[in-house]
């Protein structure tokens, strides 16, 4: 076949997954009361607790409710469920104190009000032994019990065993549950909290509470209407598995009442649909059609091309707002090939980042050297980025020992008594040419010195399932993250290598002991050195390459009002959308 009849081809396919995709989206009669969102890929499930995929926060967080939130504007903490931000005290033992009180407006969809027993409530679930939210119970360690106020069930305090950096923010930021609904045999009741902190090993085996984390993890607290429950404004009335999310809005909402004090109590569309499209290019197609009004994650390449567009300009604003986020290569060092340092720092010569960011991003990225993003005072400016230099890299992986002993065209290495080629697979998600585009570099670099990559695209579910499994050799991956100070157990500690996010099983007797110096200090100058010093241990020890801080890429339809973008993810409030005057009907 020529190179012609291939681009013709390739034209015809685009052009007919575009029609699929605008016929597929004729079950909904665009409506002003509606907002359409893409979504790459599905939601992996709508349980507030065990949930891991940032597409489905973005949805839960219109069904749920939090004790704080932050603000999109600020990006401060600011009270959501309840009234104000929480007293903080240490007792006469020193333990740190944390007192809220709950709005009384608040209820249930039953009617019933929210009070501290729910908060308690949701705070066992978070620590239920066999609850699949290893990724998050970290963040709430600290929380040991709770007081009680007998003449008021709206007040409650959290008695705390260490002065946690996210003392504040963990405390408010999890999903209030209302147990009618998440135990209807009310199984927790029979247990404390103390008990679930201080018997957690034992308690792994208890048949009760086996039972009710069965239950809790089980597909119909994940996706079924009847079943998905919390005090925000939405509910969940449709997942079409492959198609849509859509979330309703509820009648005469408690929150309506409160409309006028913050951003987390405007709620104006009546349906907010989430349309699964996983290609960027058949997206951007159905968006320009009609069939879409709010696009993020727009393919660079495109996005510079829009202002060209003048039906685009005509009907939607686009804008880059920076991103919490940063992205990078992990590499599995339980593989052969990466248990070296030295190999893995060569491998860092083999991508000219600054070189992509101009060709792959359209220059719509910051490069990094670390986890920490550039804008905050605890970026390590004193760390010089990794060069590009494909000759250095050649070198220092003959120094470790990797030559082609065989002939065959591919580097290898006697490990552990074995000959290892060193061979390797580069997973990344399909439908993201922009990673695609990045593996296929790395791959062509990496042949120059004798590596085989072999670049393998996977469904987002599988993808996420193989990292979470370790199975893998090296991945594209991104972190978003949030004004509040960072907690690194979650990715980088040892103790999160088999249940939590540290998927590359990176760690050792140092960074562990950096990192809990950085989760108990308060004080900000003092925590900035640890911070400091875990940056030079990730770029010493390269269990990520680090790439780059992207610019968010959004586009939404100007007959939207109120319709800001911000650096919080996903970059927008769906929910505070209002129409334009004239599109009202």
């Amino acid at each position: 076949m020529t190179q012609y009849l291939r681009k013709i081809f390739a034209g015809l396919a685009v052009l007919l997954s575009g029609i699929l995709v605008l016929n597929s989206c004729t079950d909904y009669v665009p409506k002003n009361n509606e907002v359409r969102i893409h979504e790459l890929s599905d939601a992996d499930k709508l349980n507030p607790v065990t949930y891991s995929d940032a597409g489905a926060g973005y949805i839960i967080r219109n069904i749920f409710m939090s004790l704080l939130e932050i603000d999109f504007e600020t990006l401060e903490l600011l009270p959501g469920l309840a009234v104000s931000r929480p007293e903080m005290s240490k007792d006469s033992s020193g333990k740190l104190m944390i007192t809220y009180k709950l709005r009384p407006e608040a209820r249930w969809d039953n009617g019933s009000p929210i009070t501290a027993k729910d908060v308690e409530f949701s705070v066992k679930v978070l620590k239920v032994p066999k609850v699949d939210n290893a990724q998050n119970k970290p963040y709430y360690e600290f929380i040991q019990d709770m007081i009680f106020f007998p003449d008021d069930p709206l007040k409650f305090t959290f008695i705390c065993n260490q002065a946690y950096l996210l003392a504040e923010s963990s405390s408010g930021d999890f999903s209030i549950l209302p147990s009618y609904k998440y135990d209807p045999k009310n199984i927790l009741a029979g247990y404390s909290i103390v008990q679930l902190n201080t018997d957690a090993e034992k308690l792994l085996n208890d048949p009760a509470l086996i039972e009710f984390a069965n239950e809790f993890n089980s597909e119909k607290f994940q996706r079924e209407k009847e079943f998905v429950e919390g005090c925000g404004p939405y509910k969940l009335a449709e997942w079409t598995t492959g198609q849509r999310v859509v979330i309703e809005r509820k009648t005469n909402w408690w929150g309506d009442a409160l409309e006028s004090l913050s951003f987390r109590f405007q709620a104006y569309p009546q349906k907010i649909i989430y349309t699964t499209i996983n290609d960027q290019t058949t997206a951007l197609v159905s968006l320009k059609a009609g069939n879409l009004d709010v696009m993020r994650s727009i393919k660079s390449k495109d996005y510079a091309e829009l202002p060209k567009s003048e039906k685009f300009t005509q009907n939607f604003n686009a804008t880059t707002p920076k991103q919490l986020a940063y992205t990078y290569i992990g590499l599995n060092l339980r593989k052969k090939c990466f248990t070296s340092k030295k190999t893995r720092q060569a491998l860092t010569h083999l991508l000219d980042v600054d070189k992509m960011i101009e060709t792959i991003k359209y220059g719509q990225a910051q490069r990094v050297i670390g986890p920490i993003h550039p804008s905050k005072t605890d970026y390590n400016t004193n760390i010089v980025p990794y060069t590009f230099d494909p000759e250095l890299a050649k070198k220092m992986l003959e120094e470790d020992g990797w030559k082609d002993t065989n002939g065959d065209g591919t580097i290898d290495k006697m490990i552990d008594g074995e000959r290892v080629e060193f061979k390797v697979v580069f997973t990344i998600n399909s439908g993201n040419d922009e990673r695609k585009s990045t593996a296929l570099l790395f791959q062509e670099n990496a042949r120059k010195v004798g590596i085989m990559v072999d670049v393998l695209p996977q469904d987002w579910a599988v993808y996420l399932d193989k990292q979470k499994k370790h199975e893998f050799d090296m991945f594209f991956g991104a972190w978003i993250g949030t004004p509040v100070p960072w907690d690194p157990k979650q990715i980088f500690h040892t103790e999160s290598a088999n249940d939590g996010s540290n998927y590359v099983s990176f760690g050792n007797a140092e960074s562990d002991a950096v990192i809990d110096s950085i989760r108990f200090e308060i004080d900000e100058t003092k925590r900035r050195v640890h911070y400091m010093k875990l940056q030079e241990i990730l770029h010493d020890e390269v269990p990520y390459i680090f790439l780059w801080a992207p610019y968010e890429r959004i586009a939404i339809h100007k007959k939207f009002t109120n319709a800001k973008t911000y650096v919080m993810r996903p970059g927008y409030w769906e929910a505070g959308f209002k129409l334009a005057q004239d599109n009202q009907k």
